[in-house]
């Protein structure tokens, strides 16, 4: 194996990406892979975790979050170039990862083991279930109203509007889905102040070109966590989600906790990752 090397940037598709590359340069590769509305700090509480396990986290901002890595247009947010996205900097990394996502981060992550299960040695999805289990989801449960949002983000402008200058109907919705002071905080220095906020619901936008990129079994060792105070995710995507793995299969339920597992349940996530990570070397 060639002498591993810190990774600060990473290029694909004529974009600049920057990673957060952390942790013990000499233990096993961790890429984690941040969701909306949060960049990579989201993944501090866990990478320090992972540090003292003595994993190395390799953590990006991805596609309209980086600010060499904006594009303008719906199209330019595919599902699918999020993914090779990702890919592009598992080649940068050269050698295969325990690869872990949140929120989009997870979705994108679905699509990444589906397409390349070469390049990894675990997959660890994070509150959202394998992308065509969530959308199965929608006719057979609440997960179509839970999910309203993904419908006002396809509006123009009026998402940025309502997200920057209507502070106190975003901290509402916000708080609701269960962020704290701490988050809210990040959100503002972050998304509105980074100015990554449209590139991050450029996500959401490009969802009807991403139809192709939602498919595909994985084969990899799997492990899905969630939980039962997620006021956007349903239960009804994650028992679907076995259906598209077939590997050996994991699902931890945190009961009570928010959305943000990585900020609110850290130690909880690290174990389900390292428990998948070492069940996966062994």
């Amino acid at each position: 194996m060639a002498r591993r090397r810190r990774i600060h940037t990473f290029s694909h598709d004529g974009l600049t990406f920057d990673v957060r590359d952390t942790g013990p340069l000499d233990g096993p590769p961790v890429v984690l892979l941040h969701g909306f509305p949060q960049t990579s700090t989201s993944w501090d509480k866990v990478s320090e975790l992972l540090h003292g396990d003595g994993y190395r986290t390799i953590a990006p901002d991805l596609r309209g979050y980086s600010p060499g890595a904006r594009p303008s247009g719906r199209r330019a947010y595919a599902t699918e170039l999020l993914a090779e996205d990702v890919a592009a900097l598992l080649a940068v990394v050269g050698e295969p990862v325990h690869l872990v996502g949140h929120d989009w981060g997870s979705a994108i992550g679905w699509v990444v083991a589906a397409r390349h299960p070469d390049r990894l040695l675990s997959w660890t999805a994070v509150s959202v279930p394998h992308p065509a289990a969530f959308v199965a989801s929608m006719a057979r449960s609440t997960q179509l109203l839970k999910s309203w949002y993904m419908g006002f983000f396809q509006l123009p402008v009026v998402p940025e509007l309502v997200l920057t200058r209507a502070r106190g109907v975003r901290e509402r919705v916000l708080r609701h889905a269960g962020m704290d002071r701490d988050l809210l905080a990040r959100f503002q220095t972050e998304m509105v102040d980074g100015g990554a906020l449209t590139g991050g619901l450029g996500f959401y936008r490009a969802l009807p070109f991403s139809a192709k990129g939602l498919q595909g079994t994985v084969r990899v060792p799997t492990t899905l966590v969630w939980s039962t105070g997620d006021v956007a995710l349903g239960r009804a995507g994650v028992d679907l989600t076995p259906r598209h793995v077939d590997a050996p299969y994991e699902l931890v339920v945190l009961e009570g906790v928010s959305h943000w597992i990585p900020d609110h349940a850290p130690q909880v996530l690290v174990d389900a990752i390292t428990r998948r990570a070492r069940a996966a070397a062994a």
